[in-house]
């Protein structure tokens, strides 16, 4: 179930940045919010898993247009100068709304119905589709244009392969199976195959010639690494609070407020400061650090650990977080021409977001074969089911075989501190990325004109050539701050 929706988002996030540059980012924003709204009423209604896993994936669909499109919107309308500030806002926002989405569906799970966690999107979702409707411009110009569905179609499809291969991998069935190996096998043909594809597209899903800027280059592999290690944490942390410290679904998303206190502290600080100085640079390489060690401390959880001092380290790495998501996204817009903003924004979150993906892919699976081979033979003879009790089954366990249920939290303990470990050398390759990424002079236009595109027609400029392109373009009578039509797309 969490699978379809974070597959589904991420392979849908390139096609949907490249349609919102092409034909306008309103309407396709106000589409995957009706998509989006649409996934939530049929999950809320499912009569099944496998009905409920397919609705997730169509819910998936539209949130993928959601999170490249509210960036790129920005983008579009803010110069990048500016855009520090407003970012670090939207890093607020995710950290306010990371905390109050736990919150509610705590609430409504135990005291109406888990559809609910669906039902509430409706109201939120109707409310943002009018304000966008009203209060954002669209493009007027049409220009016929063509879309690389067989790029999508690759993308989607390696991404799908390669997903399923690490969910599936050593649960369902062996590594070593004909299975995984034949997923695997694809992924590798499919990617070898997308690439192929995009050297012949007329407009392709994502420009390759992208990936011969440095600055591309490097905040799209720290994203994937952050996304990484960020999913992975946040993923298994409800679980050390529900089973360990036994707080129930609302009192456990309480308890992480402090991992998006701090999110949303930095977030905020650290936009302030970039639009303040015009440098980015030094804010993931500090943020990265902060992560690495934070995550390093959350494998240091054990059963007897006060919250407090899990507090202390889920802090930690909410204020690395803070000080790097952002800031990636910001240094790619940046650094790329104007018509390519969309296309630019939704590569960096795919990696980005391709990286959460195969994390909780892979930290699943360790830890699902951590803690079962940590299980004591009763508990194993009991089936793989024992990997997943309930809260409430395990209070029944606590009560009817205490020796067994203090087994149980030690091999849990121990499963957790494989995963966080597991994600520290992965989180460490993030500074050496951040320590890579360059500093580029913050421009201070938010739509770039003929001229600036014009003078990058023959590559993608990241020195001071851009700086000069864009003073001649913003004397030509470009908008500096979003007022022209076209900047509003």
């Amino acid at each position: 179930m969490v699978t379809s929706y974070l597959l589904a988002s991420t392979v849908s996030t390139p096609l949907w940045g490249k349609l919102g540059d092409l034909y306008g980012r309103k309407r396709f924003f106000q589409a995957a919010i009706i998509i989006f709204l649409v996934g939530s009423a049929m999950s809320g209604v499912a009569q099944n898993l496998d009905e409920l896993i397919g609705f997730r994936a169509l819910q998936g669909l539209g949130a993928g247009g959601l999170i490249v499109g509210a960036q790129a919107i920005i983008g579009a309308v803010v110069s990048p100068r500016e855009r520090g500030r407003y970012m670090g806002l939207m890093g607020s926002v995710f950290a306010v709304a990371s905390v109050a989405g736990p919150l509610a569906g705590g609430f409504f799970t135990e005291q109406l119905s888990w559809r609910w966690v669906f039902y509430i999107n409706l109201p939120v979702g109707a409310l943002a589709l009018g304000i966008i409707a009203v209060a954002l411009p669209a493009r007027i110009e049409r220009v016929k244009h063509s879309i690389d569905y067989a790029g999508a179609a690759t993308l989607g499809s390696a991404v799908t392969a390669l997903i399923l291969a690490l969910t599936w991998g050593g649960n369902t069935y062996a590594w070593t199976s004909g299975v995984i190996l034949g997923l695997f096998a694809a992924a590798a043909a499919l990617v070898a195959t997308f690439v192929a594809v995009e050297q012949r597209a007329t407009e392709p899903l994502i420009p390759l010639q992208l990936f011969r800027m440095s600055i591309f280059r490097v905040a799209s592999m720290a994203g994937g690494v952050v996304g990484f290690a960020m999913f992975g944490a946040i993923t298994f942390l409800p679980l050390f609070l529900q089973t360990v410290l036994g707080a129930g679904p609302t009192d456990s998303g309480l308890q992480m407020i402090p991992i998006m206190a701090a999110m949303l502290t930095m977030s905020i600080w650290s936009g302030r400061r970039i639009s303040q100085t015009g440098r980015y640079r030094a804010y993931p390489i500090a943020g990265t650090m902060i992560m690495t060690v934070g995550i390093f401390l959350l494998s240091r959880l054990g059963i007897t650990t006060p919250y407090w001092v899990a507090a202390i380290y889920m802090a930690l790495v909410g204020a690395g977080l803070g000080l790097t998501m952002q800031v990636m996204v910001l240094a790619v817009q940046n650094s790329v021409r104007y018509s390519e903003l969309g296309t630019a924004t939704s590569s960096a979150t795919f990696f980005r977001a391709i990286g959460g993906s195969i994390g909780v892919a892979v930290f699943g699976a360790i830890f699902t074969n951590r803690l079962t081979a940590s299980l004591s033979p009763e508990l194993r003879a009991s089936g793989q089911a024992s990997t997943h009790f309930t809260p409430e089954q395990l209070k029944a366990l606590k009560v009817t075989a205490p020796a067994e249920y203090a087994q149980y939290l030690h091999a849990f303990g121990h499963a957790l501190h494989v995963v966080f470990l597991s994600a520290v050398p992965f989180a460490a390759t993030g500074i050496l990325l951040a320590l890579m990424l360059r500093e580029v002079p913050l421009r201070v236009t938010a739509f770039r004109g003929a001229g600036m595109d014009a003078a990058e027609s023959q590559g993608i400029v990241e020195t001071a050539e851009s700086a000069e392109a864009e003073a001649e373009a913003a004397t030509s009578g470009a908008s500096t701050t979003g007022g022209s039509p076209a900047a509003t797309r």
